[in-house]
């Protein structure tokens, strides 16, 4: 196969055995130091990945994509509801009615967001049902008054399954002996864990017998959605509620998940940015190692530099030998970096798991932190960028050096051999 000169003597200077062991050697760490580099790159950006991934699973998965509301009440839900399913960008909705209050047992309390719900439809909306460890969804029965409690708030209120909490409710109700806020003993029938902040913050209810606690005008007050791509709630819901005011001649308020936890997942964004351009220096290093070890190699083959010169080969041509030897440097690491870093990121949660079994601790505590492995989740996007960084690098370090041996005068160096 034709190979160009500068090309095959570049190879050939990268396998051949060098009289200098300490450029072999430079040579060798700025290898390992850049699969490092790129190994390490890829681990951190997949765990950070998976970070971003079970948050949005599990958080978003509980709390709505986005929320309607419709503070005068909403006499025609049905009307309402066909003009969502209808909606393309909509993958489901369901009623939702919800206020806050407190909740009170065994001489503690809780603050919570009641949530009123319609079990039937729920499961097309939110991940609740299949994050019950204890009761169903179902025991939500209306005018039954039973609560469906977060983790956090079963351990916080310590009660059990059967047993029954008071809500206390701050629209207070004028009584015989002045103002009083409202309550009502609720019972409760099951207990889920999301794993996130949210076990200490929802309680779950009946959509019914939440309109009736907090006096809504009407059964349904709101409507949470879901859509295909939650990415597009922020930009979707104004226009569908839009829509919605001219078909129902309502007044509609419109929220969606960027409003109460935009801030967390744009610092996860902002975090990975962070962390993957200072690992990215690890490779920035490594990479102009090749500087020093084609400065070396440039001193060592002047010689052969000036014989190539004399014989013919052009100044472009010298540098492109270079330019190939640091080149073949860099992707070697690269593509070592990628085949290590590819398999570490896939079992990184098994072998930290095998790791904390091995020496008896947690790097997550399951009391502390909503996520107790050390999630993964492996892009192609980014081991192209970490791919292509780490080669741009590496062609960087050898454009000096490279320079360099192209300026190499035959006859200086010929007549001191």
């Amino acid at each position: 196969m034709y190979k160009p000169l500068f090309i095959f003597i570049g190879l050939r200077y990268t396998r051949a055995r060098r009289r200098n062991h300490f450029i072999s050697f430079i040579s060798a760490a700025s290898i390992a130091g850049i699969t490092l580099g790129v190994a390490v790159l890829i681990v951190v950006l997949s765990v950070l990945n998976g970070f971003d991934r079970e948050l949005r699973n599990r958080i978003l998965g509980t709390v709505p994509h986005a929320l309607l509301e419709f503070p005068t009440g909403l006499e025609t839900p049905g009307k309402v509801l066909n003009l969502l399913n209808s909606e393309g960008s909509i993958e489901a909705s369901a009623p939702l009615n919800q206020g806050r209050g407190l909740l009170v047992a065994n001489g503690f309390s809780s603050s919570v967001l009641l949530a009123g719900i319609d079990p039937a439809v729920e499961s097309n909306v939110s991940i609740l049902p299949g994050h019950l460890i204890e009761g169903k969804l179902q025991e939500l029965e209306k005018n039954k008054y039973r609560v469906i409690l977060g983790v956090g708030i079963k351990r916080v209120l310590n009660v059990s399954i059967g047993d029954y909490v008071t809500l206390i409710i701050p629209d207070a109700s004028l009584t015989i002996i002045g103002n009083l806020p409202r309550m009502r003993r609720l019972k409760v029938v099951g207990i889920f864990e999301v794993g996130a902040q949210l076990d200490r913050q929802i309680a779950v209810i009946h959509f019914s017998d939440s309109a009736r606690l907090f006096r809504l005008p009407d059964l349904i007050s709101g409507f949470r959605l879901k859509f295909k791509n939650l990415f597009d709630a922020p930009a979707e819901i104004e226009r569908i509620a839009e829509l919605v005011y001219q078909k129902a001649q309502i007044p509609v308020n419109y929220s969606d998940w960027t409003k109460s936890h935009g801030n967390l997942f744009e610092a996860i964004r902002m975090e990975k940015t962070m962390i993957g351009l200072l690992l990215a220096l690890i490779v920035a290093v490594a990479a102009f190692n090749i500087v020093s070890t084609l400065v070396m190699v440039v001193t060592d083959k002047k010689s052969d530099i000036a014989i190539l010169k004399t014989i013919g080969m052009t100044p472009r041509s010298i540098m492109g030998i270079f330019i190939v030897q640091g080149s073949a440097i860099g992707l070697s690491g690269t593509l070592l970096g990628i085949l290590f870093g590819i398999p570490l990121a896939l079992h990184i949660t098994e072998i930290m798991a095998l790791i904390e079994g091995l020496f008896g601790f947690y790097l997550f505590n399951p009391e502390a932190y909503f996520i107790s492995n050390l999630p993964s989740e492996l892009k192609v996007q980014d081991l192209i960028l970490i791919g292509g960084l780490s080669l741009t690098l590496s062609f960087l370090a050898t454009i000096y050096p490279a320079y360099k041996a192209s300026r190499v005068v035959p006859a200086e160096v010929l007549n001191h051999a």
